[in-house]
């Protein structure tokens, strides 16, 4: 029998472990991470994460159990070259098993992390998503709308015309197959989508709103359109969800009529940049 130690490709892979973060940078794992899944990621030495510098704060405040400097952290985010992540698969291949973190809430959902996990799957490596907060459900949970029927559809377009007519084809869908639609926005810009699907959808549609969720500050918000522009709301630059739900068969407000009309002397906003991750308030997924 040979004493050569076998090679990655024979060796059995690792497990991929999707670690939810929670939502508030200050906020205790224990007091939002199950026990168990708590257990799981203090068996990990090696780690996938959006910024290595608040990957190893969150992992801090975990009681890994071991020096933070022999943990290994590897980026992922929106600046990687997508030729340079397939490399990120090579301590998985070598059998050690890795947690992929997110910047907030759960990995891989709004997030750059779902290459990886395609990834993973492709090369045979055992993908175990491990149970935490999501911003999403808790959004839609809290909404009262349909979770029968839902859709998260994520950043909705900067420029104001193709904006406008994004929320009245969401409207549309929502009416016509009794679905709630799930949104986000860079929370700099929350105002600006507000104002947007105020000025946009019809008056019987409900619009939640959703901020700092799981936080001491949270705050949830869900009303028609008629009384969202009745009783207007400044939001604060925090992680926001929106959802909404149109009235079944009801018929979307009409275009206004200039295009790029405007529910308040607000300027109209440019081309959306990337937000890298990492950089500024985290996404809550």
């Amino acid at each position: 029998m040979s004493d050569t130690p076998p090679t990655a490709s024979a060796r059995t892979p690792g497990t991929l472990f999707l670690v939810p973060v929670p939502l508030g940078p200050a906020q205790d794992p224990a007091d939002n991470l199950p026990a168990a899944t708590l257990a799981a990621i203090r068996t990990l030495d090696c780690f996938i994460a959006e910024n290595a510098r608040t990957a190893r704060s969150v992992l801090g405040r975990l009681a890994m159990g071991r020096p933070m400097q022999s943990i290994e952290i590897a980026e992922l985010n929106t600046h990687t070259p997508s030729d340079a992540v397939a490399a990120l698969l090579a301590p998985l291949l070598a059998g050690r098993s890795v947690g992929l973190l997110s910047e907030a809430g759960c990995p891989a959902v709004a997030d750059p992390g779902g290459i990886l996990v395609a990834l993973a799957h492709q090369r045979a490596i055992r993908v175990v998503p491990l149970v935490g907060p999501s911003a999403l459900l808790l959004a839609l949970m809290a909404s009262g709308m349909s979770g029968q029927s839902f859709a998260f559809v994520g950043y909705l377009p900067i420029d104001a015309g193709e904006r406008l007519a994004r929320i009245q084809a969401l409207e549309r869908r929502s009416a016509d197959e009794g679905q709630t639609q799930i949104m986000i926005e860079t929370p700099y810009r929350n105002q600006a989508l507000f104002e947007a699907l105020v000025g946009a959808l019809s008056p019987s549609t409900l619009l939640g709103i959703a901020s700092d969720l799981s936080l001491p500050e949270e705050s949830i918000r869900v009303r028609t359109i008629a009384r969202w522009r009745a009783e207007p709301a400044e939001l604060a630059r925090t992680p926001t969800v929106f959802t909404l739900a149109a009235e079944p068969g009801g018929k979307p407000a009409r275009l206004p009529a200039r295009p790029g009309a405007r529910p308040s002397n607000r300027p109209a906003s440019g081309t959306r940049k990337p937000v890298s991750a990492g950089a500024g308030s985290p996404r809550r997924r």
